[in-house]
Formats: C-alpha cells, sequence, structure tokens
C-alpha cells in the first residue's frame, strides 16, 4: 500500500494529509470538505483496503458508523457511508460507496474495524445491501423466514388499522 497521490484538504481540526494508493482506476473518486468534515467517494471493491490504510497508516483508529442512504428512484441508488475519527489528531472522515438498486453487495470491513459487525448488520437488516465476508450476517429482529429487507423505500408501508391498534 505504499506509493501513490497524495490528497490534501482542509477539514475541522486541521489538514488531513493522505497518500492514496495506484490502481485500476483511482482509489479516490471525489472530495468534497464540506461544513468543516471531509467527504471522500471511495469505489466499492476498495473500501476494505481504503479502511485499512486509514487505519494503520494514517490513524484513523475509530469506525464510529457505518450507515447507508436510500436515493431512490435516483442511480446509483444506494450509498454506504463510513465515519472514521482519528482521536490522536481530532480529525474525522467519512468515506461514501455508491452501490446500484439491483443486489447492492459490498465487502465487510470487520476483517479491518470489528466495530463494523453490528453496524454492517443494521445496514443490511433495514436496506438489505449485503456485506461479503461478514461473520455474521443476519437479520435483527424480524423472523429468518423474511424475504428482503422490512422497509424498502418504494414499497408500500402496510397501515394498521383502527381495529388493529384497539386489539
Amino acid at each position: 500500500m505504499g506509493g501513490g497521490r497524495p490528497l490534501n484538504a482542509q477539514a475541522a481540526g486541521g489538514e488531513v494529509s493522505m497518500t492514496l494508493p495506484e490502481g485500476p482506476g483511482p482509489f479516490a473518486l471525489a472530495t468534497v470538505e464540506k461544513l468543516g468534515e471531509l467527504t471522500v467517494e471511495i469505489a466499492p471493491e476498495k473500501i476494505v483496503e481504503a479502511c485499512h490504510l486509514l487505519k494503520h497508516t494514517l490513524a484513523f483508529e475509530r469506525l464510529s458508523t457505518v450507515t447507508a442512504v436510500d436515493r431512490y428512484p435516483s442511480a446509483p441508488r444506494f450509498e454506504v457511508v463510513y465515519h472514521l475519527q482519528s482521536i490522536a489528531r481530532n480529525q474525522r472522515l467519512r468515506l461514501k460507496c455508491r452501490l446500484p438498486g439491483e443486489n447492492p453487495a459490498i465487502d465487510s470491513a470487520t476483517a479491518v474495524c470489528r466495530s463494523a459487525n453490528w453496524f454492517e448488520r443494521e445496514v443490511f437488516y433495514v436496506f438489505g445491501i449485503y456485506f461479503r465476508n461478514h461473520p455474521g450476517l443476519r437479520l435483527i429482529l424480524i423472523p429468518d423466514i423474511w424475504s428482503g429487507p422490512p422497509l424498502p423505500k418504494h414499497s408500500q408501508i402496510p397501515r394498521p388499522t383502527t381495529a388493529a391498534i384497539r386489539n
């Protein structure tokens, strides 16, 4: 993971300076600094490599959350968002990966960041995004016989009747 091109951006708490590895296609597809926070869009197939680099080389040792955004009906439909923190430098960084609506899948970051485990399960549960190589990807609160994510944005949510609420 040595060499590469530098990425410098101003962010809350000072300048973030990273060296991104070269490879097939850019490691960082885009960077945006807004409201004092740096966001780096990463190609989905590079997310584990990015987390490893950020944790072990640039001291972003804390993964505080993994979440997702459903941009339905836009394409690509999903964004998986990782929030990282360097405690020593008091810096925060957001990584985003865009995924298609059909069979959305991305590699699990649990091999690099153990805290990703529960967050990835939650994203799988709510959005139906599959995390490859996750150690225990399963539904959280609904039966195993359930098919699909519980609240997809494009489906009608059944509303309980007044009689059902009273019972």
